[in-house]
């Protein structure tokens, strides 16, 4: 089936439908095969692409900027200081100066209103390279892995999220996979999970598409046979670090270790993270934490993270892969 994604945006994987989204895997999938081959062709040549960062970042600027140069397309990285967006210029007025000079926009930032408005008035394709509500690239950049490893039919794999599973990341990753048909589980506090009415949209989407999702403290059950075990930092950046303690005494049960793998039942099972992670003490915020919290790593111990169930890194290398399938797929001829 062919598909016609030229000018869109993507703000959250729930603009697009399920073939969409399995046709957005499918093109990083040839995207990537094609430079690990040397015959990738480039289809974005001569286009411009703003790149603006409230927040910083590792694997989403670097994403957009390699994905972006190998299809022949220039960038301009505007950073935390580097537009009057928000201070002199409003939203409104920002999106509809670069829309006049850039072919495409990507926004990492925290309110997600402000991508919305960028969509609205841009008159070009914007990408959410991340806010507090929703990151599309890295659920796809989840997906095109578990596909990997799964196989490209999705339907039916089990995947467990462990910890604030209410978070940008779990949400995402949520909506895609029920999209795709997939046994999406939820496992964390109920003070941490989605609001009903994500939760009720993810529920119509899992019944359309034939999979299922599942919302339960139960660590033992949301494991149990999972071919995926997944999770995210416990504290955030911005957040007041008074807030920490107590987030990760409530979070302390989801913590992935060894044994949290073997209750899986699986040994193929497979282990999932965004990244950063805190699953050592050889950065500050890591070593005080886990001095802290008498942790030898956080929401992951680095006994899993090193292990050969971790797939993390393919994980990393394949936001980049995501990130250019949908840049084709929005500004390609």
């Amino acid at each position: 089936m062919s598909f016609n994604l030229h000018g869109r945006s993507l703000l959250t994987l729930a603009d697009f439908t399920s073939p969409e989204i399995a046709h957005l895997l499918g093109l990083a999938a040839d995207l990537k095969a094609a430079k690990a081959s040397g015959t990738e062709v480039a289809r974005l040549t001569g286009k411009e692409i703003a790149l603006i960062f409230e927040k910083d970042s590792t694997r989403t600027r670097a994403g957009f900027e390699v994905a972006a140069f190998d299809q022949g397309a220039h960038v301009t990285y505007l950073g935390p200081t580097g537009t009057h967006m928000g201070r002199k210029e409003s939203v409104r007025d920002t999106a509809r100066v670069l829309g006049r000079l850039y072919d495409g926009i990507e926004f990492r930032g925290h309110d997600h209103h402000a991508v919305e408005t960028l969509a609205e008035h841009a008159g070009v394709p914007v990408y959410n390279g991340l806010t507090q509500r929703f990151h599309p690239t890295q659920a796809l950049a989840d997906l095109l892995t578990m596909r990997e490893v799964a196989g490209p039919d999705l339907k039916g794999v089990s995947v467990c999220f462990l910890g604030d599973v209410g978070n940008n990341v779990a949400v995402s990753l949520a909506i895609g996979a029920v999209r795709m048909g997939m046994d999406m589980r939820l496992c964390g506090p109920a003070s941490l999970w989605p609001s009903t009415q994500i939760v009720t949209a993810l529920e119509a989407d899992a019944r359309a598409a034939g999979g299922s999702i599942l919302l339960t403290e139960d660590s033992s059950a949301g494991a149990n046979g999972a071919r995926f075990i997944y999770t995210d930092v416990w504290v955030s950046m911005g957040e007041d670090k008074s807030l920490w303690p107590d987030r990760i005494d409530r979070l302390r049960p989801y913590r992935v270790d060894r044994e949290m793998l073997q209750r899986t039942g699986r040994d193929d099972v497979r282990f999932l993270h965004c990244l950063p992670a805190f699953h050592d003490a050889q950065t500050e915020i890591g070593a005080q934490l886990c001095r802290d919290h008498h942790l030898d790593g956080i929401e992951v111990s680095d006994e899993v993270f090193e292990s050969e169930n971790s797939i993390v890194f393919d994980q990393a290398e394949n936001r980049m892969h995501a990130i250019k399938a949908v840049l084709v797929a929005t500004l390609g001829g």
